[in-house]
C-alpha cells in the first residue's frame, strides 16, 4: 500500500496576526506545549475581533502555566505594545 507524503507546512507571513500572537507567547512557560498555542490562539482571536479585554482572553484560554494569570497579561501587554498594538 503506497501512501502520500504529507503536504508541506506552510507558515504565516511574517505581518500577519496569527503570527504575532503566536510570537508574543512563544517563551511563556507552560505545563504543555498545547497550553502555550491555547495562549496564543486566544490572543490572536482577541487581535481579530476585539471582543472583551485582552485579560479575559489570557484568563479565558486556561492554559497552565508557572506564572499568575495578571504577570502573563502584563507581558503580553508589554510586547504587543512594542509591536505597535494598542492594548486598552
Amino acid at each position: 500500500m503506497a501512501t502520500k507524503p504529507p503536504p508541506p507546512i506552510e507558515e504565516f507571513p511574517p505581518d500577519s496576526l496569527e503570527k504575532l500572537a503566536y510570537h508574543v507567547v512563544s517563551d511563556i512557560l507552560t505545563q504543555e506545549p498545547n497550553d502555550r498555542n491555547r495562549l496564543g490562539y486566544n490572543v490572536w482571536a482577541w487581535l481579530k475581533d476585539h471582543r472583551g479585554t485582552l485579560q479575559d482572553a489570557v484568563k479565558n484560554s486556561g492554559s497552565r502555566t508557572y506564572l499568575p494569570v495578571e504577570q502573563i497579561y502584563d507581558l503580553i501587554k508589554k510586547r504587543l505594545e512594542e509591536k505597535g498594538v494598542a492594548v486598552d
